[in-house]
């Protein structure tokens, strides 16, 4: 999934896709040890996927903090 529509998405919704890749990416490393599947390929996309979606969350985070932050420095200046 690309980042673009990760930021579209609720943050509820982010951490449910989260919830859902991490499952994912246990079941491929579970098949990798096994010897079911070689998912070396697939098992990186996966990861990758998982630190994009936390990348947009942490990104609203660090929105959210800076906002009020910023808020508060510019009525101390008025002040």
């Amino acid at each position: 999934m690309v980042a673009e529509e990760l930021r579209g998405m609720s943050a509820a919704e982010i951490d449910g896709h989260v919830r859902d890749l991490r499952e994912q990416l246990f079941k491929l490393r579970f098949q990798k040890t096994t010897g079911q599947v070689d998912a070396g390929a697939r098992l990186n996309v996966v990861r990758r996927d998982i630190a994009r979606a936390l990348t947009v969350l942490r990104e609203r985070e660090m929105s959210a903090v800076k906002a009020p932050a910023a808020a508060a420095a510019g009525s101390e200046e008025q002040a």
